[in-house]
């Protein structure tokens, strides 16, 4: 407690997380609430696993979760001028969710979703989607042997802003009269870890094909309102424009910078399993 500067009316919680075999887990992560469940701080253990955080006297619940881990919770009461340590808190690995069975799985654009956000002008981010998209994923036995294969309607660009999007369109941008679609065709799946994949293909855009990776967390398996079998992830990725050609020569030759050079898109996809 000396070493901790400490307000009046205000104490220290602290805790250590480790893993089965005694090891810090350096990338866990802290949520305290109080009492009424209103956040309070949050935080990342330090190199050796170790959260230390002033509060005001009071009862709080402490969340503490890391990638590949079941979470941890626990209430403790923090006295004025005292330390609450719970000491060593050992993380169980989590079990893998369990992954969705062989054959041909339909994603559903009804419960999916394909944004992206850009800068604009260097300044303000740019939200946008695509609405119409169409996609399969031929899971197989290994999973690691799966093939995925998307097709984005290039027209379908949204931002909320007609005339923007009119110009996304346009021969300045996407130029979706000669490149109609955008076309993902996966290599490979990687396990990463825990419910961590890495998923490398092939994406075509504005008539040219680069290697992306998706960082995809996969989160399992559920049933639909009539009892189909659905499977979901979340994936990112991040594109750069001119690897693609889009350099939107028009606003450039004026010493525009209309959007920024990388582009970062989130996928929150849920698949049904073909008949």
């Amino acid at each position: 407690m000396a070493a901790v500067p400490t307000p009046p009316s205000a104490g220290v919680l602290a805790c250590r997380v480790l893993d089965p075999v005694n090891e810090p887990v350096r990338h866990a992560e802290f949520a305290v609430t109080d009492a009424m469940g209103r956040p309070v701080v949050s935080g990342g253990a330090d190199p050796f696993g170790s959260f230390v955080t002033t509060v005001p006297a009071g009862e709080y619940r402490l969340a503490v979760s890391a990638e590949g881990y079941a979470p941890y919770r626990a209430t403790t009461q923090v006295a004025e001028d005292s330390l609450a340590s719970l000491g060593d808190v050992t993380l169980q690995v989590a079990r893998p969710p369990e992954l969705p069975a062989p054959g041909d799985w339909e994603i559903e654009s009804a419960h999916s979703s394909i944004g992206f956000t850009a800068r604009h002008i260097g300044m303000a981010r740019i939200h946008g989607q695509f609405k119409s998209f169409a996609g399969v994923i031929r899971i197989t036995e290994p999973l690691e042997r799966s093939a995925m294969h998307v097709v984005i309607d290039a027209a379908s660009i949204d931002t909320n802003m007609k005339m923007r999007d009119d110009h996304l369109r346009s021969a300045d941008f996407l130029d979706v009269a000669k490149f109609p679609t955008l076309e993902f065709y996966s290599d490979r799946f990687v396990h990463k870890g825990g419910n961590r994949w890495a998923v490398t293909g092939a994406l075509s855009l504005h008539g040219v094909t680069r290697t992306v990776t998706l960082d995809t967390e996969y989160l399992g398996l559920g049933n639909g309102m009539e009892g189909e079998v659905r499977a979901a992830c979340r994936a990112t990725t991040e594109l750069h424009r001119d690897d693609f050609t889009v350099s939107w020569q028009t606003m450039l030759a004026r010493g525009i910078a209309v959007v920024g050079p990388s582009i970062k898109v989130d996928l929150d996809v849920q698949v049904v399993r073909k008949a």
